[in-house]
């Protein structure tokens, strides 16, 4: 569970990362007074490799011991008339969710309606326990992005971000390819004028590299946005994509750099490892989280 020898439950993970979203809603002096002293990263598990089988991810990512889940946006379809059930089903299987991916936040939308949207999610997200809510920011339909429209995107994560802080939701702004925050300098045209304390980044290490960034240089430029981050892998393949996402230390991502850059920053919050689709179809998901498990054990010595 930790990289120094010191033991910590998954419930100590739980409630530390409870009290740490908590902390982040009060005023400095009193989050200061209660932050609790966090000693290690918390290692999660997304479930988006499951393809909409929560369950089975749920089982699968708690047999293999990580303390956190992120789920999508389609459990809410299961259990949207009791999030309780949701919340009592990870309890069960000692998982904290993390975070709930709540699908893109889009301009080309009035305001008011992308709001009531995604603040049902965090609602929702809220009432299953989550401490996050992911957003991607949905790139203009028909037309080439404009600068105009970065500040618009960053006006309405604000807008977005104030409307869940009051419900004790936070907003992770996720940089994504192919959306309008892919390039790094995409994300520095939405933050710029925003206010820090609401405009919080999500940081997906793969999708940085992707967009032609250096996670590691961009951890250090948003440590005081650093929400949560997305550990993930990715490497050269065939056209048209041109990628793929794949385990971790089986692509290109530089994650002794990373890893680096975290104990710099003394980066204390969830890493949730990420897989989008098994890239071995003779491979099942929890076998692809397993490589990335020891991945993490061997080369760093996190031992989750």
């Amino acid at each position: 569970m930790t990289k120094t020898g010191k033991q910590f439950s998954r419930r100590t993970f739980i409630h530390a990362g409870g009290a740490l979203v908590a902390c982040s809603l009060l005023p400095a002096p009193m989050a200061k007074a209660f932050a609790p002293v966090l000693a290690e990263i918390h290692f999660g598990y997304a479930s988006i490799t499951w393809d909409g089988n929560d369950r089975q991810a749920i089982e699968d990512i708690s047999a293999l011991g990580f303390p956190g889940i992120q789920l999508r946006a389609n459990a809410i379809a299961e259990f949207e008339n009791n999030p309780a059930a949701l919340r009592d089903l990870l309890d069960a299987h000692k998982l904290k969710m993390v975070a709930l991916s709540s699908g893109e936040l889009s301009i080309d939308n009035p305001q008011d309606y992308e709001i009531a949207t995604h603040m049902v999610r965090a609602q929702f997200a809220k009432n299953a326990g989550a401490l996050y809510l992911q957003v991607i920011g949905a790139r203009p339909k028909g037309r080439t992005p404009v600068r105009s429209d970065y500040e618009q995107m960053g006006a309405l994560l604000v807008k977005l971000s104030k409307r869940a802080a009051d419900i004790g939701v936070q907003i992770g702004f996720h940089n994504h390819v192919n959306s309008l925050g892919e390039r790094p300098e995409e994300v520095d045209w939405i933050f710029e004028s925003t206010d820090s304390r609401y405009a919080k980044l999500e940081l997906d290490v793969a999708h940085c590299v992707q967009g032609g960034g250096d996670p590691a240089k961009m951890m250090t430029k948003y440590s005081d946005r650093l929400l949560f981050m997305h550990l993930k892998d990715v490497r050269p393949a065939p056209a048209p994509k041109n990628y793929q996402f794949v385990e971790l230390g089986r692509g290109r991502v530089d994650f002794p750099a990373i890893f680096a850059s975290m104990k710099t920053i003394n980066y204390r919050g969830w890493a949730i490892v990420e897989l989008d689709d098994v890239p071995d179809p003779a491979q099942t998901p929890k076998e692809c989280a397993e490589i990335s498990k020891k991945y993490l054990a061997d080369k760093f010595g996190y031992k989750i």
